[in-house]
């Protein structure tokens, strides 16, 4: 299991490396156009061919990469912050507040997910710049998806509430907001490591989703999701099998995230 974890981490260092360099590797711009050669098919100028427009589809690939790989986290890193700010408060107040938390998280949660990232892009605006595609994607990905997160940094919250690291505190003097900051989030860390790290692969799948179906970011600026839609013409894919491609990176680098959060085995 260790040799799997480390080869899983190497795999993303490298994939994330090459995204960040994807200026310097890249053989073209993601949005520039060969208009001579159209669909054409991988050669040494163009190693994954071109699509229907005559863009290089291996720099597409890697700006797409560079998309969803620093994206994914930085909507991650939201989505922790709200669930440690919501559920934290929840777990340290107890009572109403918690009770109403509680509640407004079983309430997202048992909206199906995807419908409800659907229905919330469905009502902003489609026609806007790729830059702000990205921010509405990734910014609305981290605002939906603090509910899990929350009700487990509640429950973390509420018992450590009652532990003697608090009860010291409380003796000592630490009261309100003081103790809240300054002796319960400290503990809860690692349960925020841990579901910012879970986050980022359910966040990459799920803009993968929204740009399958024209709802996540938009051309000429390509991700994981935009470069899937290719797949739909089942003609097309088997003319040209290298659209597979991304699918297979997709598919291994969400898997390497779970191998790599994966605990050595004792």
């Amino acid at each position: 299991m260790k040799a799997f974890r480390v080869t899983a981490i190497l795999f993303l260092v490298v994939v994330s490396a090459t995204c960040l360099l994807a200026d310097f590797v890249a053989p073209a711009s993601y949005a520039q156009q060969f208009r001579d050669v159209p669909n054409a098919d991988c050669s040494s100028q163009h190693l994954l061919g071109t699509d229907d427009l005559g863009r290089d589809r291996f720099s597409r690939l890697l700006y797409g990469t560079r998309v969803s790989l620093l994206l994914a986290p930085a909507a991650a890193l939201l989505s922790s912050l709200l669930a440690a700010l919501i559920g934290g408060s929840a777990g340290f107040v107890g009572g109403w507040l918690e009770s109403c938390v509680m509640a407004a998280t079983d309430l997202f949660l048992s909206l199906p997910w995807l419908f409800l990232l659907i229905s919330v892009r469905a009502l902003l605006p489609l026609n806007v710049a790729p830059f702000t595609s990205v921010v509405i994607t990734f910014g609305m990905l981290g605002l939906l998806g603090w509910a899990g997160a929350a009700r487990v940094i509640c429950a973390d919250a509420r018992t450590l509430c009652g532990s003697d690291v608090v009860l010291l505190a409380r003796a000592s003097g630490s009261s309100g907001f003081r103790l809240l900051w300054r002796h319960v989030l400290p503990n809860l860390k690692p349960i925020l490591y841990a579901q910012f790290w879970i986050s980022i692969p359910v966040f990459i799948l799920a803009e993968a989703n929204l740009g399958i179906l024209g709802l996540g970011v938009a051309e000429p600026l390509p991700s994981w999701g935009s470069l899937l839609r290719e797949l739909e013409s089942f003609s097309a894919f088997n003319a040209h099998p290298r659209q597979f491609v991304p699918l297979i990176l997709l598919i291994t680098t969400v898997s390497c995230f779970h191998l790599a959060l994966q605990k050595e085995e004792l």
